[in-house]
């Protein structure tokens, strides 16, 4: 068989644009989002957007032992709430919270942000807000956006689609880590109130509402103040400022961000074994989105306790003493805290994680 070559008969040029990749509208873009990201820049930054890779020069002499803490994140399906909604001025700061808040849990200063975005087609308008949320979380955090990448992949993408994903790195000093090892009986759990469902459980939260509760992203339900779309874009609170404030004074033994897995799969993340926590289940306001998920999908407390945030996104774990001096200090800075539960010895076959009515 005589393997034939693949000819075409037409003569007009290829482009790239006519593949559905358009650089022009890439460079276009890029430079719209130059002035929105210098508005992030912190000292250190020596150079950013525009060259092969963002430079950052961190001063050595602020630490003695520094010790450098990532993490990578995305935003999941509440990005097709974003998109079926088309409004995308929010979905940004959730980008960024999810990486920020992972890295102040240990203690540290986030420094720098870099995010990737994919999508079928650049739609300048749209790139523009998403970068522009971008922006907001990172001067929200006090971090820079340090660069990016844009992804245009025509026929990988259906119109209208796109992906993001984020990446923070920042600093601590290594005496000052938290890492949950000096947690012991009888201390206290704090728990910062989150504005919503932050960016987990939409997978869960979608189908009950949109599928079995046949309901639209436009819809107004009997508790909710919002429709149900803009309840659910509600973009997720970033504590960094919060909780580096509160470092500099008292003593922090353990810290808990409140995503996947709930209140169930986090928690024991950070408590030593010998430990359980015990929460006071009436000990803060739950705001309404969760009942209302609840009782549309008929959803279990236990699921609804391990799939979501139930209005704690952040939980501290704090010396008994030091407890209420932290909870005023946090009112201050503008958070939402309760004491929520307490640290106890954990007897054989108990679990980590337990719930008092108390």
């Amino acid at each position: 068989m005589v393997r034939k070559s693949a000819k075409s008969e037409d003569t007009e040029k290829s482009t790239y644009k006519d593949a559905g990749v358009d650089i022009d509208t890439a460079n276009v873009f890029v430079e719209r989002i130059k002035p929105l990201i210098k508005t992030t820049a912190r000292k250190e930054l020596i150079s950013g957007i525009g060259g092969f890779g963002g430079l950052f020069r961190f001063d050595t002499a602020k630490m003695k032992n520094p010790v450098l803490v990532s993490s990578t994140d995305g935003v999941g399906t509440k990005l097709r709430i974003a998109q079926s909604m088309d409004k995308h001025d929010t979905i940004g700061i959730d980008l960024v919270a999810m990486s920020v808040n992972d890295v102040v849990v240990q203690g540290a200063e986030p420094l720098f942000f870099l995010d990737y975005l994919a999508t079928g087609k650049i739609e300048l308008e749209k790139s523009v807000q998403i970068v522009d949320g971008i922006v907001n979380g990172c001067r929200q955090a006090g971090c820079t956006l340090l660069g990016g990448e844009t992804a245009e992949m025509p026929g990988f993408y259906q119109a209208g689609d796109y992906d993001l994903a984020g990446f923070c790195v920042g600093v601590v000093e290594q005496e000052k880590l938290i890492d949950g090892s000096t947690i012991s009986i009888n201390d206290r759990v704090i728990g910062l109130a989150s504005s919503g469902l932050h960016s987990n459980g939409f997978s869960l939260a979608r189908k009950v509402l949109l599928e079995k509760g046949r309901l639209s992203l436009n819809d107004t339900v009997t508790g909710l103040e919002k429709t149900i779309g803009l309840e659910l874009l509600e973009p997720t609170r970033i504590y960094v400022k919060s909780l580096l404030n509160v470092f500099k004074s008292f003593t922090v033994k353990g810290l808990v961000h409140i995503t996947g897995g709930g209140f169930y799969d986090n928690i024991p993340r950070i408590i030593p074994d010998v430990c359980r926590c015990v929460v006071s289940r009436n000990s803060w306001e739950i705001p309404p989105i969760f009942p209302v998920i609840q009782d549309i999908g008929r959803v279990e407390e236990t699921e609804m306790f391990r799939v979501f945030n139930m209005g704690i996104g952040m939980m501290m774990i704090v010396p008994e003493k030091e407890a209420q001096d932290i909870i005023d200090r946090l009112t201050v800075l503008g958070e939402k805290a309760y004491l929520i539960g307490v640290i106890e010895k954990k007897e054989e076959n108990q679990a980590s994680v337990c719930f008092s009515e108390l």
